[in-house]
């Protein structure tokens, strides 16, 4: 599949197969967001896979509540990945305070979407949480208070294989060249 298609076919999966997920498959999905380029290569990320259903249920809890419920789906996932921002290197530091940008968010959101392009190549489901109890999260898995975590990824195979039409903007909408008024 070229790149295009790859992009077309990843989707956020809110509905899994009660499957297991190969180790090999997750060693390469880590491997390509290993791979991702960073602000100064500072590479500021560590990923917690959770594949202990005991503990990964304990997390998948904390993503949703009586009030929030769009993520109650997370509990199906047989594997969450947890992706904790590290410290970025001095000099990545330096820059984006110069520059009044935090360059360790986008190096974090470039290392999950290749490691969600990774699972989509592999037939495998993902679907990016920003809403969880960070707390209970980082006390269940043991994370330094220092720590924060920038996002929660489920892995697993689809119910189904079907591919959503995606819905977005046009290209009009998103493009200006050479200018932007």
């Amino acid at each position: 599949m070229n790149f295009l298609e790859l992009v077309k076919t990843r989707q956020s999966v809110r509905k899994y197969a009660p499957r297991a997920v190969e180790p090999e498959k997750i060693d390469q999905c880590i491997e390509a967001a290993r791979l991702a380029p960073s602000a100064c290569n500072s590479q500021p990320w560590k990923f917690v896979v959770l594949t202990d259903p005991e503990l990964k249920n304990k997390v998948a809890r904390e993503t949703y509540n009586a009030v929030v419920q769009f993520n109650k789906f997370v509990p199906e996932a047989p594997v969450v990945v947890v992706l904790v921002m590290e410290r970025p290197t001095l000099v990545s530091q330096i820059g984006g305070r110069i520059k009044d940008k935090d360059f360790y968010l986008m190096d974090v959101g470039i290392a999950a979407e290749h490691f969600c392009l990774q699972a989509a190549e592999l037939g495998l489901g993902t679907c990016m949480l920003g809403w969880f109890n960070e707390k209970k999260i980082a006390a269940l898995l043991n994370i330094p208070k220092k720590k924060r975590i920038g996002l929660i990824i489920t892995l697993g195979y689809p119910q189904d294989d079907a591919i959503r039409e995606k819905k977005r903007k046009t290209t009009e909408d998103v493009l200006k060249i050479n200018t932007y008024d």
